[in-house]
């Protein structure tokens, strides 16, 4: 194959140094697929262009001779880098269908639906940064008291597939916390004991539990290091931060959390969101609380699902639609009795 590969690009040097014709120069095209089928090297095709240049000019320059040493070394570490590039790129596109692959595991696993509770609207969008989000909000009914929705927003500090895989581990562990025994500070303190023990040193999580009770219309919560969340009050048009605080998952053990109260009248509204939402960036400078209860107040006559969708393409727009964080808002509104 090397003899014909020769044959072939002897003719096309000699024919256009006769020639200068431009049509000629398209052979090299085919010709450089076949190089590549046959696996012919950079440095290969040098040696045959210096030997054919040399028998079409005996009186070659020896400045031009010498030349090709140069190309020559060139060309060797260009080849050695573009394998080395080629190698990377495979790699790469494994890697990319791995995630890819682990992405749509975790939106499999993370599916939770809105509820269907008499006399409650829901709404939230949940939007990843990544890829992999390293938010999580469920939804958990309990089937004994059909009178209680309990909602969690998790956000796992560090991003990517470690994130990923803590986000399932809390997934699991509140699949089982169902009964009264279980209390937005009971929920948190098992949590944590299972987040110290199975997550990394350099990774923490912050949760927001609650439970509305929609018999007596209260909500109950606690946070676990995470963003306030906001309580809106119909009758006055104002909103108040759900006051809440608490370490992080996992950073100490013997964590204990406390539980706070929110009497939710017709019409009022809960939010709980991620830091994707709080930390909006305006430039350089992250969204002051006040212009972004500014954003809530303009959408709050929405119903909660258009609600949360409006905002959220709202601070999005005002980031010129790029996100910096994982960003995840929920809406829990009760409706006006008829």
């Amino acid at each position: 194959m090397n003899e014909r590969f020769n044959e072939q690009y002897k003719e096309i040097l000699f024919e256009y140094l006769q020639h200068q014709d431009e049509e000629i120069l398209y052979s090299c095209e085919k010709l450089t697929k076949v190089a590549m089928e046959n696996n012919i090297p950079p440095e290969e095709i040098i040696n045959i262009h210096r030997s054919v240049l040399e028998e079409y000019d005996s009186n070659l320059p020896e400045h031009v001779r010498k030349s090709f040493d140069v190309l020559l070394e060139m060309m060797i570490g260009y080849g050695l880098a573009y394998l080395e590039h080629i190698s990377l790129r495979t790699e790469q596109r494994a890697l990319r269908s791995e995630i890819e692959q682990a992405e749509t595991i975790q939106k499999t696993l993370m599916k939770t639906d809105l509820p269907c509770q008499e006399g409650m609207e829901f709404g939230v969008v949940s939007r990843s940064a990544r890829q992999m989000s390293g938010d999580y909000y469920s939804f958990i009914r309990d089937e004994l008291v059909p009178d209680k929705v309990s909602v969690a927003l998790a956000d796992v500090v560090g991003k990517g597939i470690p994130a990923a895989f803590s986000i399932s581990m809390i997934k699991y562990a509140l699949n089982n916390m169902v009964g009264e025994k279980y209390t937005p500070r009971t929920v948190l303190e098992s949590l944590n004991e299972i987040a110290e023990e199975n997550i990394n040193d350099n990774m923490f999580i912050t949760m927001f539990f609650g439970v509305y009770h929609a018999d007596a219309h209260l909500f109950e919560y606690s946070s676990a290091g995470h963003e306030l969340g906001l309580h809106y009050q119909a009758e006055t048009a104002t909103f108040s931060d759900l006051y809440a605080k608490g370490l992080p998952l996992g950073v100490d053990k013997q964590a204990q959390y406390r539980e706070f109260e929110k009497e939710v009248a017709e019409e009022d509204v809960i939010f709980i969101m991620s830091d994707g939402v709080t930390e909006a960036k305006v430039g350089n400078d992250f969204i002051e609380r006040d212009d972004l209860i500014k954003i809530f107040d303009t959408y709050i006559h929405l119903e909660p699902q258009k609600m949360v969708e409006a905002i959220y393409n709202h601070l999005l727009k005002m980031q010129n639609f790029l996100l910096h964080d994982d960003f995840t808002l929920i809406a829990i509104k009760r409706s006006k009795q008829v």
